[in-house]
């Protein structure tokens, strides 16, 4: 049984999305703001599989709560509930460490496979491992080495826990490394975004991305700007 905290101020809908998840048989807490729910979780240390986190909440709002998870060390799958579509505010709640997304108002049956996959992958995580090194998925350059069943990036001793957002930008770069990739690109490819979106967002995650991986990320030599285009990534740079 998964153990889901839902984080919602409208008493219906958190009844509604606690009476729906308890009957695919989940075990569901429901938060009614946003420092509730940090003092569960933070401070009590109670331990959720799933968090259904809303954006619009009184007080802390939605991306300011993953947020403070993630840098916290807190890497509990959150999906994301908003009645903000459009793209900017997508990015804004994957740049704060959300792991999906869901407009308001949104189908039912889409969010219980949300829930699923999310809850799917998270055990996989758990299991990896117990994988055999022929089975691993990683990737290994200049000393470093990025695990993305596990989301981590070894960088010597350091051992950095990535969102899912970070991992898969990171695999992007470095399937296609080689050559630059346009920021438009990542945005349709990564997040499978094809509106006009502003494209400056992605840059928050390189930046991030280059603390984790760059010996000095004022001067990167693995992810690299590509002037008037994007990224490129490099694993062996000259």
């Amino acid at each position: 049984m998964s153990r889901i905290l839902v984080v919602e101020d409208e008493s219906h809908i958190a009844e509604g999305l606690r009476f729906n998840l308890e009957a695919e048989g989940h075990q569901v807490e429901i938060a009614g703001d946003g420092e509730d729910a940090l003092d569960r979780m933070l401070v009590k240390n109670q331990a959720y599989d799933l968090v259904l986190l809303d954006v619009m909440l009184p007080g802390k709002d939605g991306f300011a709560v993953a947020h403070e998870l993630r840098r916290r060390q807190n890497f509990a799958p959150i999906l994301m509930l908003t009645a903000r579509g459009r793209p900017e505010d997508i990015l804004k709640g994957f740049e704060s460490g959300a792991d999906d997304y869901l407009p308001k108002p949104f189908n039912l049956d889409i969010l219980v496979a949300r829930v699923g996959g999310l809850l799917r992958r998270k055990n996989w995580l758990q299991t990896a491992t117990e994988a055999t090194p022929a089975a691993t998925d990683e990737f290994s350059f200049a000393g470093k080495k990025v695990d993305f069943q596990k989301l981590q990036l070894h960088n010597g001793k350091q051992v950095f826990q990535l969102t899912l957002m970070e991992t898969e930008l990171l695999r992007y770069l470095i399937r296609n490394g080689g050559r630059p990739v346009a920021r438009k690109e990542i945005l349709e490819q990564v997040w499978d975004l094809r509106e006009d979106t502003d494209t400056r967002a992605i840059d928050n995650f390189i930046v991030r991305l280059r603390r984790y991986i760059e010996n000095d990320p004022t001067k990167p030599k693995h992810l690299i700007t590509v002037r008037g285009l994007g990224y490129q990534f490099v694993a062996k740079p000259e």
